[in-house]
């Protein structure tokens, strides 16, 4: 039976131009059981539309992670390191992850208390909230009213040591239901998006590039970012934006030698802009909350200086003007018409393209609603490609 793939629903909320390629339901094909034929169709496909969806899915957790592997059959390790995230108690990461005992690459991940889950007797899940991360809140009021907030733009990346997954499994096991809420930028903007409860909210990174004017093209291909060390434990103290697109800067984030140990050559440095291997388009990856600095490259010989922003090059190490300029870059791309908002159904399996998507927790649920995912990223065997010479003449 031939792979079927058929182009996502789409919400009213969402521009269909800048969805043409974006999502694609698969059919015929079993992601539990699969043969080396079926797997390349699959891979293609993700590459090709970034996030994919099968319905009515039965998976075990080492199903899933032996689909997840197949994408990079070096890996082994789940994204932020096996058992590291609840070990490390300072991350910000620690509250929302609890480890599937038997496969530690996949963590399962929801809200309310799971009893008996694969190796858990009990599990205490907490659905990550605004409320303790952003510098401010939706009123309780509002939020009674089913207003609620972005909660992080982000890759799945430990963005020290390890290299980001190059892609993310997710697995709605018990999935409550319930009206749409109203996400909300509260960033002066008046934006706001009809959301389904829960959902997980993607853009892509393609689009976030492909949008940008072309002085800000030239900046993007250009640059690179450094991550601080231990960066969700960097981050820990600070607040975020009311968009979730990055923290306000006010000194809060740990100061370095208060850090768990850390070595400066594991410190990441990686390109704004990541290749699509099979596409060769270029999407922009950057999970801004644990950006620390910007390096920029001068213009290439022979290229325009006209309105180039750094053209001899720059090291930006101020954050407040780091995290400014990559604001500047990113919140196009986070308009509510391009943002996909995943309405989740029991069994869903969600694939993603975690080097050519961001994503977003959304969302809140009463301490009785509750749900099981199962999650599942591992650490690349080599980090990502930046763009090429060719991109570089062209874009720059």
């Amino acid at each position: 039976m031939a792979i079927e793939l058929v182009p996502f629903p789409l919400p009213a909320s969402a521009d269909a131009a800048y969805f043409t390629d974006f999502g694609r339901e698969v059919k015929g094909v079993d992601p539990g059981n699969f043969t080396p034929e079926q797997f390349k169709q699959i891979e293609q496909a993700l590459y090709q539309h970034s996030v994919l969806l099968f319905r009515e899915a039965n998976l075990s957790p080492e199903q899933q992670y032996a689909l997840t592997k197949a994408f990079d059959p070096q890996s082994e390790n789940y994204g932020h390191g096996n058992n590291k995230t609840e070990s490390t108690k300072k991350s910000i990461l620690h509250p929302d992850l609890k480890t599937i005992p038997r496969v530690p690459q996949v963590q399962l991940i929801g809200n309310g208390v799971v009893y008996g889950h694969e190796g858990l007797a009990e599990a205490k899940l907490k659905h990550p909230s605004h409320h303790t991360f952003h510098k401010t809140s939706v009123s309780l009021a509002d939020e009674a009213q089913g207003v609620t907030r972005f909660y992080r733009w982000h890759i799945d990346a430990a963005l020290y040591d390890l290299s980001p997954p190059k892609v993310t499994t997710l697995y709605g096991i018990t999935v409550p239901q319930g009206p749409h809420q109203i996400c909300r930028y509260d960033d002066g903007t008046g934006d706001e998006l009809s959301v389904p409860l829960g959902t997980t909210a993607f853009v892509s990174g393609k689009t976030m590039f492909d949008i940008l004017p072309a002085k800000l093209k030239s900046l993007a291909v250009r640059s690179r970012v450094k991550y601080a060390p231990h960066p969700y434990v960097w981050m820990a103290p600070a607040h975020a934006m009311s968009t979730g697109l990055g923290i306000e800067t006010e000194g809060l984030e740990l100061p370095l030698d208060e850090l768990p140990e850390w070595d400066e050559t594991k410190c990441k440095v990686l390109p704004v802009l990541w290749k699509n291997p099979v596409t060769g388009e270029l999407h922009f990856q950057v999970h801004p909350c644990g950006v620390a600095e910007l390096l920029v490259d001068a213009l290439p010989e022979g290229a325009s200086r006209e309105d180039a922003l750094y053209p001899d090059g720059a090291l930006l190490t101020d954050l407040k003007e780091v995290r400014e300029l990559l604001y500047k870059l990113q919140r196009p791309a986070i308009a509510p018409q391009l943002v996909y908002p995943h309405d989740w159904k029991e069994r869903d399996l969600v694939v993603f393209h975690n080097r050519g998507v961001l994503h977003s927790v959304v969302g809140a649920f009463t301490k009785d609603q509750v749900r099981a995912f199962h999650q599942c990223n591992l650490a690349a065997s080599d980090d990502p490609l930046g763009p090429g010479v060719d991109d570089i003449k062209r874009w720059a």
